[in-house]
């Protein structure tokens, strides 16, 4: 029995969806080839280096897919620009999410010079913070802090930091009582709002950072 052209066509097309539907959605930072699917948009809003095919999201070139979760966009980037994901050595700008007693959580989003709208975690623990003892890191940043630090090493898909030189460390702190930005007078932070004074491990250049 020969099936009409037409007939057939709609077979193929439903065959291609079938498939299409199969494939996995990739993981932020994973590396995808042109064709691959991303994900559907009703969850994400599609970037830079993508395409979209009856309402799912494709890499449109062979790079590195960045999952915003925050902002429910999806982007891939080029695997000729090696900054864009960090890697061991590299000097990367990011927020504190959650400072505890002996570690910080940091949200990456700046890598070298080159801003990232993907989600990259970093953690950066007590001991890799300075060359003098500290107690705790309340001593080193608080939530919200705008920190620089260097790559040292990747474990179990987090970024481990490092802020042990004077060009490392928090380059803005906000006031823990207002939330205003403070400004440093000498080896202490002070709140022009409130008056309130904290302590910070500081970058030698606290302030300037066009972020």
């Amino acid at each position: 029995m020969i099936i009409p052209l037409d007939i057939k066509a709609i077979i193929c097309l439903r065959e291609k969806i079938t498939m299409s539907l199969k494939q996995p959605e990739q993981k932020s930072g994973h590396i995808v080839l042109p064709g691959e699917r991303l994900g559907v948009i009703e969850e994400f809003i599609p970037d830079s280096g993508t395409y979209v095919k009856d309402s799912i999201i494709y890499s449109k070139i062979v790079g590195h897919a960045l999952m915003d979760i925050l902002n429910k966009r999806v982007s891939v980037y080029p695997l000729v620009n090696s900054d864009v994901t960090p890697k061991v050595g590299s000097i990367v700008l990011g927020q504190v999410g959650n400072a505890q007693t002996d570690n910080a959580l940091v949200r990456i989003f700046k890598v070298g010079t080159k801003k990232i709208s993907g989600v990259f975690g970093g953690v950066l623990h007590i001991s890799d913070v300075s060359d003098r003892y500290i107690t705790s890191m309340n001593e080193v940043c608080k939530s919200g802090d705008i920190i620089r630090a260097k790559v040292i090493s990747v474990k179990n898909q987090a970024y481990h930091l490092t802020t042990q030189d004077k060009n490392f460390g928090v380059l803005y702190a906000f006031c823990s009582r207002c939330s205003t930005i403070t400004n440093i007078d000498h080896y202490e932070l002070r709140c022009p709002k409130c008056g309130n004074i904290e302590k910070r491990k500081t970058a030698i250049d606290y302030g300037v950072e066009i972020l």
